[in-house]
């Protein structure tokens, strides 16, 4: 088959293709597979592959409009494939980021020690939205406040990884990662036949036992899941790592508080809950001590964790060092905590507080990205030489009206991969999130949730905003290519 061709790699880092138009020696084997299949034969495998998601149900909900549709995540076939050497550099980047973040949580709700010797300007933390005050010294189980992160990474136009953005109040997407693996061996077994891959099948016992570490109770410890229930953009991912850990899946109505420790509510009566991996966010927990108006919380479960008697992972206040103003200084938080320079670096970032900062970056819209430091998915960002002129004057009004809610970022070439749409091949903007678990110790899951801007040309990789998923490979060292 002659349609995988290399195509103009100059101004990118491609996954596949060095600049000479070469395949690279670990995807060749790979390369070789694909072109002894005809386009009829890859439409009918993709065509497969996606058939294969809408029957297990892998949906997630795109809001729009104040309309909700369900949809399956559009998913491409041709893997990301990472090497044994590169991931080495990954996976201990990602644990050392962890460790940082987690040192920094537990003196923000501690010494505040790091505020006092002036490393980062207090008013990050205390005005920060997502900061909750009265959770200092707060007894977190494990002195831990990070169970599952989803670090977002990126390769820059040399080839380079740095991180994009850190997920550590309720990260999604993990069961996308393993259900791209699980349609990939399905409908294209022939791609795995030459490759020794890490299987990240085996990574979903250690998620349970790092979940467990954080009971107090050795022995008939109980964890739950505790989602928002079934409107939930999310909710096909709850239920998926219930299932898979082997935990039961409740709502706020299947829970209750009583003599300071929570209860579950079964057939056979209570039972009490040891861990609850909560997918709601920190207001909707508990109407008593957050938003009154909460359906979706526990009555009591504050009081519960101050006790001791329950773990709530991720973490309460989490959301303060995921902040994306707060970014910039994790540089800073590893040196601090770890005495470390950082493994993997960040993208450039400019806080918009200053006034000179602000005139330069308001010159310069139409060349940067421009991030709300609350929003997620894609939403209420501008990506400057992609915008129309109105979005960049409704952005001006925005920064000018609220400087400290934004920051500005060089638009970075980010890498391409070849991806297979529409009966044909084409190269699209890759990025990739890593899911990192920690109790006892800290676990990166081989791998990661690859997420491709499918529409030509753009640069959004978010699903909710038209992107799609690859399966990713991590070579074992020594793989034959």
């Amino acid at each position: 088959m002659e349609q995988l061709k290399p195509y103009q790699t100059e101004t990118y880092f491609d996954e596949m293709f060095t600049s000479e138009g070469k395949v690279k020696p670990h995807y060749r084997t790979l390369h070789d597979t694909i072109r002894s299949f005809d386009r009829e034969e890859l439409k009918l495998k993709h065509e497969q592959a996606q058939a294969s998601f809408l029957r297990q149900g892998i949906t997630f909900t795109l809001y729009q409009d104040n309309l909700s549709t369900e949809r399956t995540m559009p998913f491409d076939f041709i893997p990301i494939i990472i090497s044994s050497e590169d991931w080495v550099e990954i996976e201990q980047g990602i644990e050392q980021r962890i460790k940082g973040l987690n040192a920094f949580l537990e003196d923000i709700y501690g010494e505040e020690r790091i505020l006092k010797e002036g490393i980062i300007p207090e008013y990050l933390i205390k005005e920060n939205p997502y900061y909750i005050e009265h959770l200092k010294g707060f007894p977190f189980p494990l002195t831990n406040h990070i169970f599952l992160a989803g670090i977002d990474l990126i390769r820059d136009d040399r080839g380079e990884y740095r991180v994009l953005e850190d997920n550590l109040r309720n990260p999604s997407g993990l069961s996308y990662m393993y259900q791209n693996r699980f349609v990939m061996r399905h409908v294209y077994p022939e791609f795995f036949k030459e490759h020794t891959l890490y299987k990240i099948e085996q990574q979903l016992d250690p998620l349970r036992q790092t979940l467990m570490d954080y009971s107090s109770r050795k022995k008939s410890a109980v964890a739950v899941l505790l989602t928002p229930g079934v409107f939930n953009s999310a909710y096909y991912d709850h239920v998926f790592l219930a299932q898979q850990m082997g935990i039961q899946l409740v709502e706020g109505s299947d829970l209750v508080v009583k003599g300071e420790s929570v209860y579950m509510r079964t057939i056979h009566g209570l039972r009490q809950v040891d861990v609850i991996y909560r997918r709601i966010d920190d207001d909707y927990l508990d109407p008593e001590q957050f938003r009154s108006d909460s359906l979706l919380g526990v009555k009591g479960l504050y009081r519960a964790a101050s006790a001791g008697n329950v773990a709530i992972v991720n973490a309460m206040g989490n959301g303060v060092a995921d902040d994306k103003a707060l970014y910039a200084f994790v540089p800073d938080i590893i040196r601090y905590y770890l005495n470390e320079e950082p493994i993997l670096k960040n993208v450039d970032t400019y806080s918009l507080r200053k006034p000179s900062m602000r005139k330069w970056v308001l010159e310069r819209l139409d060349q940067l990205v421009i991030k709300n430091v609350g929003s997620s998915g894609g939403y209420d960002m501008l990506i400057g030489p992609h915008s129309t002129r109105e979005k960049l004057n409704l952005f001006r009004e925005k920064i000018i009206e609220n400087p400290k809610q934004y920051i500005a970022q060089p638009t970075i070439k980010l890498s391409r991969a070849p991806a297979f749409q529409d009966n044909q091949f084409y190269p699209c903007h890759v990025d990739l999130r890593v899911y990192a678990m920690s109790g006892k110790k800290v676990r990166v899951i081989p791998g990661g949730l690859s997420r491709v801007a499918l529409k030509k040309g753009s640069l959004v990789v978010n699903s909710s905003q038209g992107g799609g998923g690859k399966d990713t490979w991590v070579l074992k060292k020594g793989e034959r290519v």
